[in-house]
């Protein structure tokens, strides 16, 4: 049996240990599972005789490097800033690595060790990041491999609510970290190429600097940008691009609701509140408005924000009970952004039985022959629950197909990576069809870069 250890049980996990479950004994695995929560590890894998569940705290060095040293491979799912202490055991004792996360510095150190032991560590192997890379490299070499030029690539993608499941003003509901969703944007401006020129959106603005893009049977959708579009400029081989734009898709009306929350400071991280235990969500929404003695939160909050009564942001906002006096924040010490996220989660919770949906929406512009095309491609996968989500499904299958490829040795090139490559993206692309996450591909006239974000 060849062993694989996956490290962390969490949301994303629940396709990527079934589908190993379910190839281990055509391809002769072993899984087992190492999360700080034994029992959420057991209930992961159930009673499979192929898999075996343990305790594993990352930070205890023991457990860890006997886990590590014990597999034929690793997959970590624990948050990006964990995976180093994984990878340097990794190299250690010569294991090959993938992971969902982004390249961080401490990771891409590595890629010399790595190398140095033909070992594969292979990161960005989710959705986005992951999906879109291998999706978006099929296309651009086709492109390439028949003379064209690439001039605008356009990459979004979204997690948000089924259409069978939206039922709340807002459209959406969480399918991954809520966290992540409640500071994103924040960390400097969004910068990007549009037509040559470099373009900055600074978080205080970012909100109000949206994208509208339809997807065929599922309507429209509007996308802000993400913090960096230019990371992959190098990665993708498009040194000579005119547009390059990433953003997150999300249903039309969010963003302009979602900007009251970073106009008022809601989404701030860097300081806690004082007795936020005790306070309730009223008093929250309160402490961010001018004092009044006579004028009531909810008269002081639209008049601070403009917030006519009958707008659908006032409506969206009430929905959310943020101005409710008897419910609690019951967190200490809590930063803006924690509160915030625990008053959403009251709402923007999946229910057993609603499902989820991941959009992607590519546009590749290029030139061949003095002649200049468009080909515009999209992504739509629905879940089945919450727990076998789409989030869970399109994060959770490429990293599991990557890790089976490497030790069936067609995954091969050493050293820290990304999908791009060719004999990483066809095959896990073509085995991501029979699992239903296709993509359809139409030319639509060049229309060069959408004329609302310049």
């Amino acid at each position: 049996m060849r062993n694989i250890l996956v490290i962390g049980s969490g949301k994303s996990t629940s396709y990527l240990i079934k589908y190993l479950l379910d190839k281990s004994e055509s391809e002769r695995l072993y899984i087992t599972v190492g999360d700080l929560s034994l029992s959420k590890a057991k209930k992961i894998i159930g009673d499979h005789p192929n898999a075996n569940a343990i305790p594993l705290d990352v930070f205890d060095v023991t457990s860890r490097t006997e886990a590590i040293e014990n597999s034929d491979i690793v997959i970590s799912m624990l948050p990006s800033r964990y995976h180093i202490e994984v990878a340097k055991d990794c190299i250690a004792y010569g294991k090959h690595m993938v992971t969902a996360s982004y390249v961080t510095e401490q990771i891409q150190s590595l890629n010399n060790a790595a190398k140095n032991k033909g070992l594969v560590f292979l990161n960005e192997m989710g959705v986005d990041p992951g999906i879109d890379h291998m999706s978006a490299m099929k296309v651009i070499d086709r492109i390439r491999d028949k003379g064209g030029k690439m001039i605008l690539f356009e990459s979004f993608t979204g997690g948000l609510v089924a259409p069978e499941s939206d039922n709340n003003l807002w459209n959406y509901k969480f399918t991954w970290n809520p966290r992540n969703v409640v500071v994103a944007g924040q960390g400097g401006a969004a910068k990007f190429l549009q037509e040559g020129k470099y373009k900055y959106i600074p978080y205080n603005r970012l909100f109000r600097r949206t994208e509208f893009l339809e997807v065929e049977g599922y309507g429209r959708f509007e996308a802000y940008a993400n913090r960096d579009s230019l990371k992959y400029q190098d990665e993708y081989g498009m040194k000579d691009i005119q547009t390059l734009y990433r953003g997150t898709m999300r249903r039309v009306g969010f963003s302009r609701a979602w900007n009251i929350f970073v106009t008022l400071g809601m989404t701030d991280d860097d300081y806690t509140i004082e007795d936020s235990e005790n306070m309730s969500y009223r008093d929250f929404v309160n402490s961010f408005l001018a004092y009044s003695p006579t004028d009531s939160v909810e008269l002081k909050f639209r008049h601070a924000l403009k917030i006519d009564q009958d707008d659908i942001v006032w409506d969206k906002l009430e929905e959310l009970d943020i101005f409710n006096p008897n419910k609690k924040v019951g967190l200490k010490k809590a930063t803006p952004a924690q509160i915030l996220q625990k008053i959403l989660m009251d709402s923007w919770t999946l229910e057993p039985d609603e499902k989820d949906m991941i959009v992607m929406y590519h546009k590749f512009g290029y030139e061949l022959d003095g002649k200049k095309y468009q080909i515009d491609s999209t992504m739509v996968t629905i879940g089945e629950d919450d727990t076998y989500t789409a989030m869970a499904k399109t994060v959770g299958l490429p990293v599991a197909m990557a890790a089976l490829d490497i030790l069936n040795e067609k995954i091969t090139t050493p050293g820290v990576q990304i999908p791009i490559l060719k004999e990483v993206y066809e095959p896990i692309l073509n085995e991501l069809e029979e699992y239903g996450i296709h993509f359809n591909e139409k030319e639509v006239p060049y229309l060069g870069y959408n004329p609302l974000n310049q």
